[in-house]
């Protein structure tokens, strides 16, 4: 259980520190033959701080909780 709750941590950290991600996708935008011609479009996801913060108090309670039994 120590283990979850200290990965749980890190995530949770990562979460809150990198509030998003991007990245690109190649897209056919017309296809005649073996021509083609393609477009590059950017995504993004993205995620509210608060969501890394309950991640990491998770872990913290997973962490203690594993301490009390012990």
């Amino acid at each position: 259980m120590k283990k979850i709750g200290v990965i749980l941590i890190v995530i949770g950290l990562l979460i809150t520190i990198f509030t998003g991600i991007s990245f690109k996708t190649e897209e056919d935008v017309v296809e005649i033959g073996e021509f083609a011609i393609t477009q590059e479009k950017e995504h993004e996801v993205n995620w509210p701080q608060w969501v890394g913060g309950a991640v990491a108090l998770g872990g913290i309670i997973i962490l203690l909780l594993s301490r009390k039994k012990q």
